[in-house]
């Protein structure tokens, strides 16, 4: 399967700030073990690369990807250490080129519908819908719809295990970012059972509302 297929398949994206690059496998075996195959370092922390790096080398069945990506620059040091896909926070036209020059799926966060008919006119068709509850949610995705049947949307940013449900219940959404899973405070502790039951209830609640095709 290709990374968008991927991230489809998982529902859910967990949205991880990594302060120890070490921390990065077990927290991603730790995923993997709820059901859960992806996962985005952001890179909001100096630890986003190495963490992405080790991850790739320990855990290799996990997609990761980078996430918070906001130059040129950050993209390269991201892929140089192995990002397998790239998300943004807005739509910056030379990241996104950047990615298609060398063949890595990008989605480029957008909250307008102009931002989202900017996408299409870069080629794109799936693209993260950012600050998603302050946007206004899933009925705001319904209602983008609309104009825009072929866009599927990645919602992120205040969404809580309460909301994923009505999130992934509409047809646009590939899958829903989120972090509550993967709180800084629970990665502080190295609070990896916490993690995992957290995950677990997201993973139960993706097959839930999506059922695996038999």
């Amino acid at each position: 399967m290709s990374a968008i297929e991927r991230i489809a398949a998982c529902g859910v994206v967990p949205v991880v700030r990594i302060e120890r690059a070490d921390d990065g496998p077990e927290l991603a075996r730790t995923l993997s073990a709820a059901g859960i195959g992806c996962i985005e370092i952001t890179f909001r922390s100096a630890a986003a690369a190495d963490a992405i790096r080790a991850i790739r080398a320990a855990v290799p069945e996990i997609l990761v990807g980078a996430g918070t990506i906001v130059s040129e620059v950050q993209l390269m040091v991201a892929l140089a250490a192995g990002a397998m896909f790239i998300v943004s926070p807005g739509l910056q036209v030379a990241v996104v080129r950047a990615c298609q020059d060398r063949g890595c799926p990008v989605l480029p966060g957008v909250f307008t519908p102009t931002e989202v008919i900017q996408a299409m006119d870069l080629g794109l068709s799936t693209v993260k819908l950012f600050p998603a509850s302050v946007a206004g949610g899933p009925a705001y995705l319904r209602a983008l719809a609309g104009p825009f049947p072929t866009m599927r949307f990645v919602p992120t940013g205040g969404i809580e295990l309460a909301d994923l449900a009505a999130y992934l219940d509409v047809p646009s959404v590939l899958a829903v970012g989120g972090s509550w899973m993967v709180h800084p405070a629970l990665l502080a502790g190295r609070d990896w059972p916490e993690v995992g039951r957290l995950a677990s209830e997201a993973s139960s609640v993706v097959r839930s509302v999506r059922p695996p095709v038999a």
